[in-house]
């Protein structure tokens, strides 16, 4: 037991550990279930000093649970785990943390008002004065900076910090605990292309310097570009395990699912109708007085998908939430069915929901979900008000959860379980929930932000043919996505957005990566189409 390790055995474990195991970490055996879910069933796994081990598998597989354990979040029910070769149990993080285990999470584990620097050392602030303790943190932050690449200013608040430099913070704060091997959840879900080059690079010095890495990812193209070895689950079993260099991303896919798997096709040509949605000039100022959105104008058919490209933070969030009602525009007007919104003329989530618009927003957590509320709740936020799920003003908690078990059933929502907790599905499970909320209201319009953020290969492919059945039926979608191979396989046309305007908009045939790469670092559609 790891109360049994004194203080010295531990830093033999942290330093040395069994000098003749080559392994970070070794799993024997381990098994863990929640209920009737059979989350981890009988895995063994050892994972190589200072190398880069991806974790695949779809939503539900078990890799999260997997690296809890390993980090102390959960207990195994039976199994062992090793720490460089040596057997250890695990009642909480600060236990893993104390043998030299840190954790990235999906969802950063930061404090909003709070500088970098006390995110940073929060709850390991020492027993010094606070003064000397600060003084103390800051040369050895500036140490890990520059020895792992990893540039941030340390007074900064952190909610004023792009999502990878905050994924930087949450780097430096397991490295100042003294992390020798870092797990890493999803890491690249919120990052834009340029930041995830730029996480590769502090992967690879950290590897240099000999941490060991864990990385759970659904990206196989990264899992290629990155890993040293790679791990497959499925059903809550290691299915496969090969040396990434020894396979390709075909193979990789089809042991996650367990069938071959499309993606990222060539979709036919929708077939545009009349304009559902259109835009003139509108334009948000946030509260502090920045233009986030200036001058948008554009036209939405029925029948088609118009693919908005951009790097995270250039206005797009912004449009969706003033196409759904969340927030008003400043300037401009928007006109859904013939009635017309502007500064004047307010629109809100419910009336726009009334006129056909259906909106799966990008941060499922801040505006999808309520993470406390079980998934038969959540799967009717917003439309409490249907006929079909209660009578007058109140709805029928059994017709809610027969609703939402036909949902599950219809998305593939694992666990198939109405009644747990929002919070306790994969993010991706998560993700699917509210795509078959939004999509069974059979919306005439249906907003979607980063539709596959977090999503496995094979539901990728699901939601991607949802979309194109729903064009085909008439609906008019936008979707908002940082993956340009989303953007160009989902798309029938493209519009690139830079610091909140429209820079061009592009027919799906005419679009290359190259140029729609230097559209969104701010080109004109007519100097990028020479520059290609």
């Amino acid at each position: 037991m790891l109360d049994k390790i004194n203080k010295v055995k531990r830093e033999h474990i942290i330093k040395n550990g069994d000098e003749s195991s080559p392994f970070a970490i070794s799993l024997i055996d381990i098994c863990k279930s929640f209920g009737p879910v059979q989350a981890n069933d009988a895995i063994s796994l050892d994972v190589t000093r200072g190398t880069i081990h991806g974790i695949i598998g779809e939503n539900g597989a078990g890799k999260s649970t997997l690296m809890s354990i390993i980090y102390g979040f959960y207990k195994p029910d039976s199994g062992m785990i090793k720490v460089a070769g040596t057997p250890v149990s695990f009642k909480q993080p600060s236990d893993a943390i104390s043998l030299g285990i840190g954790m990235v999470h999906q969802h950063f584990m930061l404090v909003p008002n709070f500088t970098a620097l006390e995110n940073i050392i929060l709850g390991s602030e020492g027993k010094k004065g606070l003064k000397s303790g600060l003084y103390a943190a800051r040369k050895k932050l500036k140490e890990l900076s520059q020895t792992y690449g990893l540039e941030v200013d340390l007074d900064s608040i952190t909610e004023d910090l792009p999502v990878g430099i905050q994924q930087r913070i949450e780097i430096l704060k397991a490295l100042y605990r003294g992390a020798k091997v870092l797990i890493l959840d999803e890491p690249t879900g919120v990052l834009t292309p340029q930041e995830t080059e730029r996480l590769f690079e502090i992967l690879n010095a950290l590897k240099s310097e000999g941490v060991t890495i864990l990385l759970i990812t659904h990206k196989l193209h990264e899992v290629m570009a990155i890993t040293d070895v790679v791990s497959v689950m499925r059903q809550g079993k290691l299915v496969a395990h090969t040396k990434t260099k020894e396979t390709n991303s075909e193979w990789l896919a089809e042991q996650m699912v367990g069938r071959s798997v499309l993606v990222n096709i060539q979709y036919p040509k929708g077939n545009p109708k009349h304009i559902a949605l259109s835009a003139e000039k509108v334009s948000v100022t946030d509260k502090r007085g920045f233009d986030s959105l200036k001058n948008v104008s554009f036209d939405l058919h029925a029948g088609e998908i118009l693919g908005i490209a951009g790097i995270s933070g250039n206005g797009q969030s912004e449009l969706l939430s003033v196409l759904s009602g969340i927030i008003q525009p400043a300037a401009g007007q928007f006109k859904i069915a013939e009635e017309l919104f502007d500064a004047t003329h307010h629109a809100d989530p419910q009336k726009v929901r009334q006129l056909g618009v259906a909106h799966v927003p990008e941060d499922r957590h801040a505006e999808g979900l309520i993470l406390q509320f079980q998934a038969f709740e959540s799967a009717i936020l917003g439309y409490e008000k249907s006929p079909n799920l209660g009578v007058k003003l109140l709805t029928d908690p059994n017709i809610n959860r027969t609703y939402c078990a036909q949902l599950m059933d219809s998305f593939d929502v694992r666990p198939q379980n109405p009644t747990l907790l929002s919070s306790q599905f994969s993010g991706g499970n998560q993700q699917k929930l509210i795509l078959a909320r939004e999509i069974s209201s059979m919306p005439k319009v249906l907003l979607v932000g980063q539709p596959t953020r977090g999503v496995d290969i094979g539901a990728i492919e699901f939601i991607h043919n949802t979309l194109i059945s729903m064009r085909d039926s008439g609906c008019a979608i936008i979707v908002v996505s940082v993956e340009l191979e989303e953007i160009l396989s989902l798309s029938d046309r493209i519009m690139v957005m830079n610091a909140g305007e429209v820079v061009g908009t592009v027919n799906k045939q005419d679009a290359t990566k190259p140029m729609l790469g230097k559209m969104m670092a701010g080109m004109t559609l007519n100097v990028a189409e020479k520059g290609v």
